[in-house]
């Protein structure tokens, strides 16, 4: 991947915003992400994502619907899912959701497959966790084989059988970018490479370059499995200030109590602030002024030979001042940045 193409995007999970302390409705924070997504194509950025969970304060439970609505208050920035949980989705459906909002977005749609982190879609939809594994297996094959063949016989044993199946409106040829989320199982890694498909790493805590064996293993794997080179994408948390301070004390105060709920609900660390100061200096979390920011970035992008990185810029109760500072910042500062680091030396994938 040359310098020139690194690209860099936003993820969002549709988290409340703030607006001059007073905190917005959900229905102000799906419009306000249409904004934010305008605003990230006019500083030049690549991508913009949206998740998909069904936790109190995110509104992004109908993704393809929002990204329709970005389609049509945008033109060039590519839209695609920080996370669809294709374990608790429909193939069938999901192909024609994304296969309209490609056609909506002449030809902008991706997407991000995923097990899920969060479950709270399996009760939501009537499914069972206890088929989490084989969900995923049974729908990725058919999700895959419905963009990849004109039509489709299948059966499986997680919905009903298809004959000789050809959905309309049809995806381009090939279907959508289809990236694999990946949280740390390597058997995820290798599932990505033996169907050929890109690899989105999610790295929400630690050291990045822990995940330097995974995308060896994903290499290795692709070549076994006779495909070609695949990208590989980063998803991190952070938020770009117009300083290193100014960007430091703002995450810390919304980023703390989002992590100290998931702390009590999931039973790990505690965030307090000299382990926060680790994340800052050797972790995960990308918060700073811009050359903090882009200086970290190339970094990772070296160490685990990325072609891709994804910002996820919203926390609950951010300002929304601060979010749309973080996104002007990122575009017309961080990434120009961090492809000038980039051509000084290279990623090597």
């Amino acid at each position: 991947m040359t310098a020139e193409r690194f690209e860099l995007g936003l993820n969002s999970f549709g988290e409340v915003a703030t607006d001059g302390g007073r905190i917005l409705s959900d229905a102000e924070t799906v419009r306000l992400l249409v904004d934010e997504a305008r605003l990230a194509e006019s500083v030049g950025l690549d991508v913009f994502s949206v998740g998909e969970h069904y936790r109190e304060g995110h509104n992004d439970s109908a993704t393809p619907v929002l990204l329709a609505a970005i389609a049509t208050a945008t033109e060039r920035i590519r839209l695609g899912t920080s996370v669809t949980v294709l374990s608790t989705n429909d193939p069938v459906r999901l192909y024609h959701e994304f296969s309209t909002l490609d056609a909506v977005s002449n030809g902008r749609a991706q997407i991000v497959l995923g097990r899920a982190s969060a479950t709270e879609s399996f009760p939501l939809f009537g499914y069972d966790l206890t088929d989490y594994e084989r969900l995923f297996e049974e729908k990725l094959d058919l999700f895959v084989r419905l963009q990849r063949d004109e039509e489709v016989t299948w059966s499986g044993t997680v919905r009903t059988p298809l004959v000789a199946q050809r959905l309309h409106p049809r995806m381009r040829t090939g279907g959508i970018p289809t990236w694999i989320g990946v949280g740390g199982s390597p058997h995820s890694v290798v599932r990505a490479a033996r169907y050929g498909l890109p690899l989105m790493l999610a790295i929400i805590g630690g050291r990045p370059q822990r995940f330097a064996g995974h995308v060896e293993l994903y290499l290795r794997a692709l070549e076994q499995s006779g495909h070609p080179v695949q990208p590989v994408g980063q998803h991190s948390l952070g938020l770009v200030a117009d300083t290193d301070e100014e960007a430091v004390e703002t995450w810390w105060r919304y980023w703390q109590p989002v992590v100290a709920a998931l702390a009590e609900e999931r039973g790990f660390y505690k965030p307090d602030r000299a382990r926060y100061e680790v994340e800052l200096d050797q972790g995960a979390l990308f918060v700073g002024s811009p050359e903090t920011v882009a200086r970290k970035i190339a970094k990772t992008a070296r160490d685990l030979r990325l072609s891709r990185f994804d910002l996820k810029y919203d926390i609950m109760h951010l300002p929304r001042e601060a979010r749309a500072r973080s996104i002007e910042l990122l575009g017309s500062e961080v990434a120009p940045r961090v492809r000038e680091l980039l051509a000084k030396e290279p990623t090597h994938v």
